[in-house]
């Protein structure tokens, strides 16, 4: 693509034309210190923002080689620039995404290996009705924007400092990661984070006289070496099942929560900077109203009055059982090896069935089977582990291999004294001992289309809906989805794979989430080829979530 100059020159030519000859200046411009490159115009004022590249060569940027030489370290200096650069635009009308508490891969900045810096954004052109504002563009884009660069995306102008501790946070946090597997654990909380937030709308950590910093007990305390914070202690989460009981409002769920949140790394000063938990976590959660498509759910839902087979189940209108049900079927399906469940959003008749209620209906009547009694074969015969928040049943005791009282937000390892209170009997009756493998299925590519007379549709409504073609898919139940531009992400992440054939009709969706993965496909570079625009990269877990929740989602049962 030729490089033209004279960007200003341009502009002030413009000025009082009509507003859509702003997409004359589609292409590369040459600017003082760097390449900008218009890479989508505005058609009228009131469309969706233009969109902005702003290229930087390595010599400008001036990035030291060993801060871009691996993959975690290019994405924390991009995060850190991203924050940087959204901070310098303000409230003003660059519109920078400069993301949250998690360092996540972005459009809106990348570095290259080489050194190259580009920086995303929207930006709504200046206009007087439907006419051009030439001079306000003018200062806009060759004069507002070269000092946001030079100030914000210069590694001369920034805190060196400040960088290069974003970047070991997130070495650290990524190395912890992979050690949890080698150590027998499923997350790890380390001594001193700060797991609850500052409110129920705020990510940012509390403060004040009133936070208990985490303390491990003994009985669970762990101690790993890391590259840059050296050794570190905290409480190790075993393999296995794993209870969280403690009365209302000691800290159940903000344990849960930092545990959920614990699968990205997160910016200095969170306080969640050591909270990690495996790559392979999942929240599941009874979400009623939920499509359900062909699932084997029968190891939950079984002899329903209506004769359905439950082996093949497929619903428009989930209860909270079947969609828990379906949820956790999914979760395994798609390689989840860690499972979080909170009592608060369970429903209550899939997790426990009392000594009395077994009494008053007769096994033969209920056609549900509680996670109870699941949970510990899901470990045995699929290595499968479960964290679980309990607060109104004992029976988990007789499953549980370690549990965790929360008193006051401090931890408490009460294995030993759950054990004496679950050898006495209750009554109740085991029933069933085999959780069986989960039924793999095929995804038909047809059925995932996100063209809308012809053109690709991928945007997020708000927080938790992404807008899919013509469809719009509910993610409010998917708990770890971290930043509402994921759903971009997730939406641009499913037409990859129907676009490079992974979703080809023949391949489990396991193996299509594999395929995806290895292929590149959940690299910023081949999600910005379906379309331009601000988005964060997702897990295979939220996409496989997000096809699940599709609404014209069509399978067939893979070949046995």
């Amino acid at each position: 693509m030729r490089v033209r100059h004279g960007l200003d020159d341009e502009l002030r030519g413009m000025d009082g034309a009509p507003y859509g000859q702003y997409k004359r200046l589609t292409g590369l411009w040459q600017l003082p210190g760097c390449l900008l490159h218009l890479v989508r115009g505005q058609a009228d004022p009131f469309a969706p923002p233009a969109r902005i590249a702003v290229r930087l060569t390595p010599e400008r940027a001036g990035f030291p080689a060993e801060l871009r030489d691996t993959p975690v370290r290019r994405r924390a200096v991009a995060a850190h620039l991203a924050a940087r650069a959204a901070r310098r635009a303000g409230d003003g009308p660059l519109r920078i995404d400069g993301g949250g508490q998690e360092v996540l891969d972005r459009s809106s900045c990348r570095i290259e290996p080489d050194g190259t810096l580009t920086l995303r954004l929207g930006v709504p052109l200046p206009g007087r009705g439907r006419r051009i504002d030439g001079h306000a563009a003018r200062r806009l884009l060759t004069e507002e924007l070269p000092r946001l660069v030079e100030e914000a995306l210069r590694h001369a102008t920034l805190d060196a400092g400040e960088l290069r501790r974003t970047v070991e946070a997130a070495e650290d946090s990524v190395a912890l990661r992979e050690a949890l597997p080698g150590l027998g654990l499923v997350a790890f909380v380390a001594d001193g984070a700060v797991l609850p937030r500052r409110s129920g709308v705020s990510d940012l950590p509390a403060h004040g006289a009133g936070v208990v910093p985490f303390t491990s007990p003994p009985e669970l305390r762990a101690a790993v070496t890391l590259p840059h914070a050296g050794e570190v202690t905290g409480m190790g989460v075993p393999e296995g099942v794993t209870l969280v009981v403690g009365g209302g409002f000691h800290g159940k769920s903000t344990l849960l929560r930092a545990l959920e949140t614990g699968i990205w790394d997160h910016v200095p000063g969170d306080g969640r900077e050591l909270v990690v938990s495996r790559d392979d976590t999942v929240k599941v959660r009874a979400e009623d109203g939920r499509r359900v498509t062909r699932v084997d759910v029968h190891a939950f839902v079984d002899r329903l009055p209506t004769g359905a087979d439950t082996t093949d189940f497929s619903t428009d209108n989930a209860s909270g059982s079947t969609s828990q049900a379906a949820a956790l079927c999914e979760a395994v399906e798609a390689g989840a090896r860690v499972l979080l469940i909170d009592e608060d959003t369970a429903a209550t008749n899939l997790m426990i069935r009392d000594a009395r209620m077994q009494a008053l209906v007769a096994r033969e009547r209920e056609p549900l089977t509680p996670f109870v009694d699941l949970v510990d074969s899901l470990h045995r015969d699929h290595g499968v582990s479960t964290v679980l928040v309990m607060g109104g049943s004992g029976d988990y005791m007789e499953v549980a291999g370690r549990v965790v009282l929360m008193d006051g937000y401090r931890p408490h390892d009460v294995t030993a004294r759950a054990r004496e209170l679950a050898a006495v009997p209750t009554g109740r009756a085991a029933e069933a001992d085999h959780f069986p493998a989960v039924r793999a299925r095929v995804v038909l590519p047809a059925s995932v289309d996100a063209a809308v007379r012809g053109r690709t549709r991928v945007r997020a409504r708000g927080s938790d809906i992404l807008a899919f073609g013509d469809q719009d898919i509910d993610l409010r139940a998917v708990a770890q989805i971290a930043d509402a531009r994921q759903l971009v992400g997730i939406g641009l992440a499913m037409e990859v794979m129907v676009r490079a054939g992974h979703l080809d009709g023949h391949r489990t969706l396991a193996a299509a989430l594999d395929a995806l993965e290895s292929a590149g496909g959940l690299d910023p570079a081949a999600l910005l080829e379906v379309h331009d625009d601000d988005f964060a990269v997702p897990r295979r877990h939220e996409i496989a979530a997000s096809l699940n929740r599709l609404r014209t989602l069509r399978v067939t049962a893979a070949p046995v």
